[in-house]
């Protein structure tokens, strides 16, 4: 049986009272396959004057994709995209070369429960054109008291429609009442298991929601046991073996790669554009590490 790994998430205060704990990428595990950033958001209920306002930021050579739990969140990118997104849909934006986007709660007073997941691109897709995909639907059934909806890749004869590049997995798994379940794996696949409501008990360790369980290839099966109300966010994929920097919000092959994209996201290049009426506040990255360019 292939080892598996007990992951402390990391938590981060982001201002307005939101929380988000940080499961990937952390000191112990840095990918699951090509998925090489996740965040819990939340879940919070925000003040009457208060909502999530991420300002204008860039990406290069990675796919952000967005999973709303409960509450919605109003996307804006350089490339005239406005669209919002409630639970039950992803959003998936492909910077490739270069894009810049908010993210925004579009009322105040809202609560808010997400996942923010990033899938670095494969070699041959980092420099592809920017693109951005809304999908109100994906593959969902229900089976032994628990329900599934597919986000990526496949599983049990169901695809997902959502536009990847590498083999990946991504399924929701919500229980209606105390459940046991049975999931068949890809041995070949690397798997990463996030609770997002209540504890769950996966390869007989329980998690609870400030924990990410880690399982190296070699499986052809996971037992979940899951109660009445719980919630969790299974991601899997082959080995990511292709050179990899990641800094900030960008990911590239090379560390020289980041440092021009910094440099010119600073100077203000074209290269990533204006969003919306330009008037959210710009973010800006900290000082490369020494020697990166």
């Amino acid at each position: 049986m292939s080892a598996i790994q007990r992951i402390a998430t990391r938590e981060t205060e982001l201002g307005a009272g939101l929380t988000i704990r940080r499961a990937l990428p952390t000191r112990q595990r840095r990918m699951v396959g090509a998925w090489c950033f996740l965040d819990h958001i939340g879940p919070i209920d925000f003040a009457p004057d208060a909502g999530m306002h991420v300002g204008t930021h860039p990406h290069i050579g990675l796919q952000t994709f967005t999973w709303p739990v409960t509450g919605e969140i109003l996307h804006r990118d350089s490339l005239g995209n406005e669209q919002l997104i409630r639970p039950g849909e992803v959003n998936l934006m492909t910077a490739g070369l270069g894009i810049a986007h908010t993210e925004d709660s579009p009322l105040p007073g809202q609560r808010l429960h997400a996942a923010q997941l990033w899938i670095a691109l494969p070699p041959e897709q980092r420099d592809c054109p920017p693109d951005f995909v809304h999908y109100t639907e994906l593959p969902t059934w229900s089976a032994d008291g628990a329900e599934f909806t597919l986000l990526a890749g496949d599983h049990q004869g169901r695809r997902a429609p959502t536009r990847i590049h590498t083999p990946l997995l991504g399924l929701d798994i919500a229980a209606t009442t105390n459940v046991t379940v049975d999931l068949p794996l890809r041995p070949e696949f690397e798997y990463g298991l996030l609770p997002l409501l209540g504890q769950i008990d996966a390869a007989g360790e329980t998690l609870g929601g400030d924990e990410f369980l880690y399982l190296e290839p070699g499986r052809d099966n996971l037992q979940l046991k899951l109660p009445a109300g719980s919630k969790a966010l299974l991601l899997g994929g082959e080995p990511y073996t292709a050179p990899l920097q990641m800094w900030w919000n960008f990911v590239a092959g090379d560390r020289a790669s980041i440092a021009e994209a910094q440099r010119q996201w600073e100077n203000g290049n074209p290269r990533f554009g204006p969003v919306g009426d330009g008037c959210a506040p710009r973010l800006m990255p900290p000082a490369l590490p020494a020697g990166w360019g």
